[in-house]
């Protein structure tokens, strides 16, 4: 038996839920900034996605041709802005009857 008090955990188990939590904190963190959707992407990371020049997206806001929204007073885009623009490239072929 060990002399630890009643209600005590041991240095070792006490170690181990340390790591636990700053595991699982590290999780939810990871979780919530990858995820696509709620990320707002800079001109320049838009840009890449787009496969075009980080001025390109700069003038395109600054034009307003293209959707984009400010957290605080920087413009940023979110995944459904760059679908948006990507969608309106999209060329079809005609349909043949």
């Amino acid at each position: 038996m060990t002399d630890t008090p009643a209600g005590a955990q041991s240095p070792a188990l006490e170690q181990i839920l340390e790591r636990l939590t700053q595991i699982t904190e590290q999780l939810a963190a990871a979780t919530v900034t990858n995820d696509v959707e709620l990320r707002a992407f800079t001109p320049a990371e838009a840009a890449v996605l787009l496969g075009k020049t980080t001025n390109w997206v700069t003038e395109a806001i600054h034009d307003r041709r293209i959707p984009f929204t400010y957290i605080g007073r920087s413009p940023r885009l979110t995944a459904a802005h760059i679908r948006w623009i990507q969608q309106q490239g999209e060329v079809w072929p005609p349909s043949r009857r």
